[in-house]
């Protein structure tokens, strides 16, 4: 029944204005032409991703309050946040989050929990959520899941879409809000409208992220080992006794 509820948001866009479509800037083509992405599984059982070598499609830019850019076929970072969980006098405007240093600030404050609901610390919907981010590798092949954390007021992902964000990332935002609401027993704004995303440029690039997703619940002092945490790629993988050699490489 969740499965073929979460298909139905399959064709959920997002309300966005696209202001350029085309190929990448010349940075992002010379680092991202060769790097090759055999990554591990993000779900537990130790299994192995191809991901083969990362082609060059169209892609969008475009912006709402935040900047945004959608390619297929190419590892993203994204992170989505809970309505209302930063300060109101804390502001990041665009140009300061889309920098490494203004997003690690913003981050640090989410960490904190100390503005705001923190609905996904309860057991039954981090458990709703997590298995949404796998479904929607398993059951409806619109990413390649690399890496994930469920924080008690915001998720990391690091995915390479099969399909244009309002095709994954619309559909797993409408379906954990609406699924959510409907634990809680309320209505609402549930998530934030916005998510932040950068594009991974190369595979050393991923590997810091990837290693920054999986660090995250311990580096906010929710646990002291990776594997403590039940709701992240890193927890369900050490688990189940798989190692953490299986990062990108280039070749």
């Amino acid at each position: 029944m969740l499965l073929s509820m979460y298909c139905s948001y399959g064709d959920v866009k997002n309300d966005v204005s696209t202001v350029h479509i085309g190929g990448p800037a010349p940075m992002f083509r010379e680092n991202l032409r060769g790097w090759r992405t055999t990554c591990g599984a993000a779900n537990p059982g130790c299994s192995r991703l191809s991901g083969g070598s990362v082609e060059l499609f169209a892609m969008s830019y475009y912006e709402r309050r935040l900047p945004h850019w959608d390619k297929v076929g190419c590892p993203v970072f994204v992170t989505f946040r809970l309505h209302g969980s930063l300060p109101a006098n804390r502001v990041f405007p665009p140009e300061r989050v889309s920098s490494g240093r203004a997003f690690v600030a913003m981050d640090r404050i989410l960490d904190r929990g100390e503005t705001g609901p923190l609905y996904l610390k309860r057991p039954e919907i981090a458990v709703m959520v997590v298995g949404a981010i796998l479904d929607g590798e398993r059951h409806f092949k619109r990413y390649e899941l690399h890496a994930y954390v469920v924080m008690a007021n915001h998720v990391h992902l690091l995915v390479a879409p099969h399909v244009a964000a309002r095709r994954w990332l619309g559909p797993l935002k409408g379906f954990t809000a609406h699924e959510a609401n409907r634990i809680l027993n309320r209505t609402g704004h549930f998530l934030q409208d916005e998510s932040y995303d950068h594009l991974v440029r190369d595979g050393e690039q991923f590997r810091r992220i990837r290693a920054y997703i999986e660090a995250n619940p311990v580096k906010a002092g929710v646990v002291s080992q990776l594997e403590e945490f039940e709701w992240s790629s890193a927890g369900s993988r050490l688990k189940a006794g798989c190692s953490q050699d299986w990062l990108p490489h280039r070749g």
